[in-house]
């Protein structure tokens, strides 16, 4: 387990996929998806030297409508296994899927998940702490509405873009395997 690394709802050990990506700097923190968010809390809370928080693919589903969430919980309580496979796929699109090892999930973090508001005076208040954040968005990403979370980060971040990528932030030509 990387204890700089925050894993993406109901994954682990996913954090290959960001190798070219990510700071390998002991007072680096980095966290996908689901795990951005809790990457973020985590910064936010600690009292040790962080100088640079990662964030790939950061969950972003504040503009999203109520209905789209019900969906979400109502698919996910039909059937917990086939929901979890179904985002999978839609993760890599329009790539193909590559393997992924499935991590504990409940129907609480499902809800913290779809839920979650990014602060922007948490962001500021980090940024005045002096961590640098760091924000990758793929370009073609399914899951997350990239240019709202674009628009949102990008006054407080480094905002990377990466044109053809999915929310694993793969463009197709990566070939990433543990």
């Amino acid at each position: 387990m990387d204890k700089h690394f925050y894993s993406g709802f109901a994954l682990q050990n996913e954090a290959h996929f960001f190798k070219p990506f990510r700071n390998s700097s002991p007072y680096s923190v980095s966290g996908f998806s689901y795990g951005a968010i809790n990457a973020f809390e985590h910064v936010l809370a600690s009292t040790k030297r962080i100088d640079v928080l990662q964030l790939f693919s950061p969950a972003f589903f504040q503009e999203k409508p109520e209905k789209y969430k019900r969906l979400q919980r109502m698919g996910y309580k039909k059937s917990a296994l086939s929901y979890i496979e179904k985002f999978s796929e839609n993760c890599f699109l329009p790539h193909q899927k590559a393997p992924l090892e499935q991590g504990d999930h409940t129907p609480e973090d499902l809800d913290r998940l779809l839920d979650y508001v990014w602060d922007i005076e948490k962001l500021q208040n980090l940024s005045a702490r002096g961590t640098k954040i760091e924000v990758y968005l793929g370009a073609q990403d399914h899951i997350n509405d990239v240019e709202a979370a674009y628009a949102f980060f990008k006054p407080l971040s480094t905002v990377t873009l990466i044109q053809g990528a999915n929310h694993f932030l793969q463009t197709g030509e990566d070939n990433v395997s543990n």
